[in-house]
């Protein structure tokens, strides 16, 4: 005796990816206003502008 529901399999849901990180701007730029970076060997600097904005120079 085999039925239609004894073969089914069960799909599971994807799972959710996970959420980026999340830092404040003050936190990374502090009291200078800007924040030196090394990614893969080269130094980027991010820094806020006059109007507020990043901006990030390598």
């Amino acid at each position: 005796m085999t039925s239609e529901a004894t073969h089914r399999t069960r799909v599971r849901p994807a799972p959710e990816p996970p959420s980026p990180a999340s830092v404040d701007s003050r936190r990374l730029l502090g009291s200078e206003g800007q924040l030196l970076i090394e990614h893969r060997g080269r130094l980027y600097q991010l820094r806020e502008t006059r109007n507020g904005k990043l901006i990030l120079t390598g």
